[in-house]
């Protein structure tokens, strides 16, 4: 299990950017802010959404790489548990007290797997995805020789065109194997659409979803015409969870970045077309930063680069100002046009990063603020579990 944070053994600029009971105006720059009450109500509104369509809401925690956060969606949106891509960040939460844990990925290598096998004794359940029959001897192999059970989804390839496989008769000869596999258990399906999250029309992810949705209803057919009907068909994402939770196939969704928001997932487009960080969902996560020069008249100089954000999703978005804009960032310093010069030395601002989960995965800390003051500081808890 993870030992509680001692607040009284860290020092504030040294190894820690605030701590609780501060004012927010004191927080050291460049760190990770949450929003508490955006991020609680965004949590909120998944949780009523999944119980009022009948799906289970596995969170995903590659998002934020954070127990605190699982945590607190398990106990205000009813989550059940957390994906994660890796054997290692599957284990930091199963430590962590999450008791249903998916590592939404294959693992193949036997040093990994054999540590994959071993999670169960953590009090958890552990689901893991297999493509390639070939694997099933592996896992089950590995769980027989520590007396535990690895549930299995396959994964199928719904339109992203990276794991999984394709067609009916593939994923019913893969079940067929996990079934007759001591120690495993066939659970279900993945099947996530990653490759139309991010587009910017509703009316386009639909006609993406339209497809996957009709490729995994073929394999749950042909699934229970073998006796093998899978308990849990898993997808979806903050760009689609309408889709899957509408689609009478799906019954977990895998929403994540919907609780934070980043710059790339606002832009996309609502039923009305409307961007989803505009009502649907608000900014709850921000990269503090604050101004270090501005000794050219135009652009002010702040000190959160390269290294306090990941860029792959274009810049950070300055929140609630139109008069700056963020425009060029290296190692460790962002550049701001100023055109009026209205920004001071000393001067903070909140960034909304272009990508959520990497820019998390560069921080140790979250400072979790509301009403003005530092009310919780919580630790990155899987930050380089990438293995």
């Amino acid at each position: 299990m993870n030992a509680p944070v001692k607040f009284d053994d860290l020092e504030v600029g040294f190894d820690v950017p605030a701590l609780p009971g501060m004012d927010a105006a004191d927080i050291q720059t460049p760190c990770l802010v949450l929003d508490l009450d955006a991020l609680e109500r965004n949590i909120k509104k998944m949780g009523d959404y999944a119980r009022a369509h009948g799906m289970r809401h596995r969170v995903h925690g590659k998002m934020h790489k954070s127990v605190d956060v699982a945590k607190l969606q398990e106990k205000l949106g009813g989550a059940v548990g957390v994906c994660c891509q890796k054997v290692s960040e599957a284990e930091v939460f199963a430590r962590g007290g999450i008791k249903d844990v998916l590592v939404s990925n294959q693992v193949r290598d036997p040093k990994k797997i054999d540590r994959l096998a071993q999670l169960p004794k953590l009090g958890a359940r552990i689901i893991v995805c297999v493509d390639d029959i070939a694997s099933v001897a592996e896992l089950s192999e590995a769980a027989q020789r520590h007396g535990t059970t690895l549930e299995c989804f396959i994964e199928m390839d719904v339109g992203a065109g990276r794991c999984g496989v394709i067609g009916a008769d593939n994923v019913v000869a893969i079940a067929k194997a996990i079934d007759a596999a001591p120690s495993l258990k066939f659970t279900g399906i993945q099947a996530y659409q990653g490759a139309m999250q991010h587009m910017d029309s509703y009316d386009d992810r639909k006609a993406k979803l339209d497809v996957a949705i009709a490729m995994v209803k073929e394999a749950v057919d042909a699934l229970k015409a073998v006796g093998l009907e899978p308990e849990l068909v898993s997808g979806g994402g903050t760009g689609s969870y309408y889709f899957e939770s509408n689609s009478g196939v799906y019954n977990e969704l895998q929403c994540g970045s919907y609780a934070f928001m980043d710059a790339d997932y606002g832009r996309i487009l609502d039923k009305d077309g409307n961007r989803i960080d505009q009502g649907e969902w608000e900014n709850a996560f921000f990269i503090l930063t604050q101004v270090m020069s501005h000794a050219k008249a135009d652009k002010a100089i702040c000190d959160a680069g390269l290294k306090a954000q990941s860029v792959d999703s274009g810049l950070p978005v300055i929140h609630g100002r139109t008069d700056v804009e963020y425009v060029k960032c290296s190692d460790e310093h962002g550049v701001i046009a100023d055109p009026d010069g209205v920004l001071k030395v000393g001067e903070k601002l909140h960034l909304v990063p272009g990508h959520c989960d990497p820019t998390a995965n560069v921080h140790d800390w979250y400072v979790g603020v509301r009403n003005g003051k530092v009310e919780t500081l919580w630790p990155v808890s899987a930050r380089g579990k990438a293995y």
